[in-house]
């Protein structure tokens, strides 16, 4: 079984996508709770600006220095990524194989056949590549859940290959 996951078709760039890599990726989602909360659009910039300002506005208050609180936050989200069920936003990974204006429909083939979506459905799915701290490598490397979590309990397995047409 490969671990990586091409995306080909009518795009400008070919890629290969590398869910081991993901886990240190801020964009990854907590799947545990993902589906339960009440979701929000967010803006990316809005998001990094915040988190700049936080971080900008706890160094003016406690110092450049890191306070002993937070040793024990970085050893929570260590801890955290250890054991964590996670899953990652398809979007961005499209996004950046930059689809021709032809492409309309994302195929997904995977070892027992292949299922196409149209590309804007596509692009609000989730890969999930971690469950409790470990890859998927059973059904893996991926599974494919819908962002309305209608398939948590039967998600799309066995990902082999993206193909836009």
């Amino acid at each position: 079984m490969s671990k990586t996951i091409p995306v080909t078709g009518k795009v400008k760039y070919s890629i290969t996508l590398d869910p081991g890599v993901w886990i240190l990726d801020d964009r990854k989602i907590d799947l545990l709770t993902y589906f339960d909360e009440q979701q929000s659009q967010t803006d990316d910039l809005e998001e990094y600006t915040k988190a700049v300002a936080s971080h900008f506005s706890r160094e003016i208050q406690e110092g450049a220095t890191y306070p002993p609180t937070l040793k024990t936050e970085r050893k929570f989200e260590k801890q955290k990524m250890l054991t964590g069920t996670f899953g990652i936003p398809l979007k961005p990974f499209l996004e950046n194989a930059e689809p021709l204006a032809e492409a309309g429909t994302l195929t997904i083939e995977t070892l027992n056949g292949s299922v196409s979506y149209p590309l804007d459905k596509a692009l609000t799915f989730i890969l999930a590549f971690s469950y409790e701290g470990k890859p998927l490598t059973e059904n893996g490397p991926v599974h494919i859940l819908f962002n309305d979590g209608s398939n948590r309990l039967d998600p799309i397995t066995d990902v082999r290959q993206f193909v836009l047409s």
